[in-house]
């Protein structure tokens, strides 16, 4: 079902209009319109395309999955892809949602390729910001973009949750190392996964905020830079949890290599110990005579050497720390 929504005059006039009354409203120059399809075919966008003058390969991207996040621009209208994330913080599993927007002088059509983008959050940012109403079709991008960039920073501070508690384990008492090493991976993927929704950003809207492009007016510059800086900020912790997550492995697997060469120590220290009295006792054992043999003396003095050659070594392994 398409959503629709007409501003004349900055004034919010009409909503959820049939789509086929948009070429009556873009009639009146003083009217800015937007028009949301979810999951539409190429057919569905073929009326909207002739009407606005959409570039074919513009349309044809629109209805393909997995597009990059960019902008592109042709004579008549600009278009947008972009993603919306959730971080699943009980698996630490990234959900996208896709996202691909026509961005003309007076229209804006979006379209999404799921029902996971949550139009819905969008809209009350719009309703919430009437005061921009009047910049036209820039006060819904901005109200678009700064939804999307919102879901990049709850994820990526979601995921810089789940890495400290991850830090916080790789030092306890008894470690998981098979769930460790898998929760690890998980976060390494979908941080890898965000990564790539989140630093073609930057150029998105860098590009929407230049003067050439006649969309963000003086009312809306400093609601864009706003959201350049969150985007920058985004960027740039998703770098270094990047390489926060390499660093706790590598520590993980660190603390795994000096836990085995203690566990050796100590196994090595008792080898050698027990060596003592198994030494002894098999001298002793042999069938040919040996001072004290067939003498009680004999017994005590074999006993005795046990004890005090296994009380040196414990005594030096001690000292060592190898004990």
């Amino acid at each position: 079902m398409a959503r629709t929504r007409v501003y004349r005059h900055g004034v919010l006039e009409a909503e959820n209009f049939p789509a086929a009354e948009l070429s009556d409203y873009l009639q009146d120059p003083a009217t800015v319109v937007w028009l949301d399809l979810a999951e539409p075919t190429a057919a569905d966008l073929a009326t909207i395309s002739e009407e606005l003058g959409l570039h074919r390969l513009a349309v044809e991207d629109a209805v393909s999955e997995h597009q990059r996040p960019k902008l592109d621009r042709y004579s008549s209208h600009s278009f947008l892809t972009a993603y919306a994330v959730r971080l699943d913080t009980g698996t630490g599993t990234l959900t996208e949602s896709e996202l691909a927007a026509f961005i003309t002088d007076r229209a804006l059509v979006t379209v999404r390729k799921d029902d996971r983008f949550d139009i819905e959050e969008v809209v009350r940012r719009w309703d919430g910001s009437d005061d921009l109403t009047k910049s036209g079709t820039g006060f819904l991008v901005y109200g678009l973009l700064d939804y999307i960039v919102d879901t990049h920073f709850d994820a990526v501070q979601a995921m810089d949750d789940q890495i400290e508690e991850l830090e916080d384990g790789v030092f306890a008492d008894h470690v998981d190392h098979t769930g460790m090493q898998r929760r690890s991976l998980r976060l390494r993927k979908s941080l890898v996964s965000l990564r790539r929704f989140v630093l073609p950003m930057r150029e998105v809207v860098n590009s929407l905020m230049r003067r050439d492009h006649h969309l963000v007016d003086e009312a809306l510059m400093p609601y864009f830079q706003d959201v350049y800086d969150h985007v920058l900020r985004a960027s740039e912790w998703t770098e270094s949890l990047r390489d926060l997550v390499t660093t706790i492995r590598e520590t993980q697997l660190s603390l795994q290599g000096n836990r085995l060469n203690m566990i050796m120590k100590k196994v090595t220290s008792w080898a050698a110990i027990i060596a003592v009295p198994t030494a002894i006792t098999g001298f002793y054992g042999q069938n040919v005579p040996y001072p004290g043999f067939g003498q009680p003396w004999g017994f005590w003095l074999s006993t005795a050497v046990i004890v005090v050659l296994s009380a040196a070594l414990y005594v030096m392994f001690r000292r060592r720390d190898w004990l």
